[in-house]
């Protein structure tokens, strides 16, 4: 066995007189140094070198104001998860103008960011992370799926998102896998594409509730504006009375509903059950004589008199026994 026999520095010699090489530095190119190689990432970096994600699912930031207040009360709870700008470019190289000089871009973080400006922040704590920026459906899925489960995020700009990963995955399916959904929760959300855009301005400002948006957007375009229609203007429902007194108060009975003339003669009222009759059956002559086979005059009837809640109520009821 050859032994080294260290002689001075970056030389070794052998016991045979032989040198041995010492293995070669390695060298970081400029282009490998720009993008961070080999570099440990900071824990916390100015604001100045971190970009925003062009492609962020929120159109708007919302609530910056208030998660300013918060940054500075509170500080900064976690970390915003960052990209290296160089693995960005590398997916998405015709965003290099907007990213400029920023050495970050936030994948899931931007509103903090903008409330760190306002709040008069110098720096943020960050995590760096490449792996989400392997692709360019990496990069959207990493935003959408940070977003998912915020009741904050805008429900239309959440359905763009998903409509964007279904032109990269291909079918609803596959981004129902990729996000840890069902196919159904996916297509609820995609409805409120097949929105007019007057009634989808109406679910973004509240005026059309989300859950109603979604399932008139399932209906043929040549019903949506009659449904939508009904939903709004459909009476709201009186607010439920708090106090144990009232609450005690009798309810009074829902308006009568105007039914089609029965004027064919007067019937015999039905007989009074007596003690020696069990389980009396009552009249056929007692049904009210109403459009049984027309569901559109019954939806109508139930929306001007029942609320959303017991609607829903009454649906879950109906499909119970199909």
């Amino acid at each position: 066995m050859t032994t080294t026999q260290r002689v001075t520095r970056g030389f070794d010699i052998n016991e045979d007189g032989s040198e041995t090489k010492p293995s070669p530095r390695r060298v970081r190119t400029r282009q490998q140094i720009m993008a961070g190689e080999g570099k440990r990432p900071p824990a916390a970096v100015a604001l100045s070198v971190l970009a925003h994600n062009p492609f962020n699912p929120r159109d708007e930031l919302t609530d910056i104001e208030e998660t300013a207040g918060s940054l500075r009360d509170r500080g900064q709870l976690q970390p915003i998860a960052v990209v290296r700008t160089a693995a960005f470019l590398a997916v998405h190289g015709d965003q290099a103008e907007q990213i400029g000089e920023a050495e970050y871009v936030v994948i899931d973080g931007n509103r903090r960011l903008a409330a760190a400006h306002a709040a008069g922040l110098t720096e943020l704590r960050i995590d760096v992370n490449d792996a989400l920026a392997a692709s360019a459906a990496d990069i959207l899925e990493a935003a959408l799926i940070a977003n998912v489960h915020r009741v904050d995020v805008p429900p239309l700009d959440q359905a763009k998102a998903i409509q964007d990963l279904i032109s990269v995955h291909g079918t609803q399916l596959a981004v129902a896998k990729r996000l840890g959904k069902t196919a159904g929760w996916v297509s609820q959300r995609l409805a409120l594409l097949k929105l007019p855009n007057d009634l989808q301005k109406k679910v973004d400002t509240g005026e059309l509730p989300v859950r109603e948006g979604r399932r008139i957007g399932g209906l043929p375009a040549a019903q949506q504006h009659a449904e939508a229609n009904l939903v709004l203007n459909a009476p709201k429902p009186a607010p439920k009375l708090r106090s144990r007194r009232d609450s005690k108060a009798a309810v009074s009975p829902a308006p009568a509903v105007a039914l089609p003339d029965q004027s064919k003669g007067e019937r015999e009222p039905s007989p009074q059950p007596g003690a020696d009759v069990v389980n009396p059956v009552a009249d056929s002559a007692s049904v009210p004589d109403l459009p049984w086979s027309d569901p559109q005059w019954f939806n109508a009837r139930l929306r001007e008199h029942m609320s959303a809640e017991h609607r829903e109520e009454l649906v879950l009821l109906l499909m119970a026994d199909s």
